[in-house]
């Protein structure tokens, strides 16, 4: 049994739990998530069937490519999740979590269109495209 973790957007007008394991952390470094979230995004990720909102009144979608969505807060702006439409899989922005998980991050993708004002470190894999093997518990 793992206990459950919860998390939120900024304002706490979206909240949600997690009844389940999460990923290690992935960084993806594209131009879609530098400019979703001002930054490279660092997000775990949990199965469909473990995670549940738990107050939704300022949840937007927005879709940049078919097929996917990114959950953020209409009223402050957090962004929080990423998803396959249908998939098996909700990508939760790491810093969304209420308390320390002790995740790390596990690799970094899309390291080809990282901005150039940081670096990323050569301990950790690393792919050109999104490719890693971290896998979903």
């Amino acid at each position: 049994m793992h206990p459950t973790i919860t998390g939120g957007c900024l304002c706490g007008g979206v909240r949600y739990q997690v009844d389940g394991p999460l990923r290690p952390i992935i960084a993806c470094h594209c131009e879609q998530c530098r400019r979703s979230s001002g930054h490279f995004v660092a997000a775990t990720a949990c199965r469909r069937a473990h995670f549940r909102l738990t107050e939704d009144a300022t949840l937007a979608w927005f879709s940049a490519v078919a097929d996917h969505r990114r959950g953020f807060c209409k009223r402050c702006g957090s962004s929080l999740f990423f998803e396959a439409t249908g998939g098996e899989r909700v990508s939760i922005a790491a810093g969304s979590l209420d308390a320390p998980q002790g995740l790390h991050i596990a690799a970094h993708i899309f390291v080809a269109e990282a901005g150039d004002y940081y670096s990323i470190d050569p301990g950790v894999p690393a792919s050109a495209d999104g490719t890693h093997n971290v896998a979903l518990p």
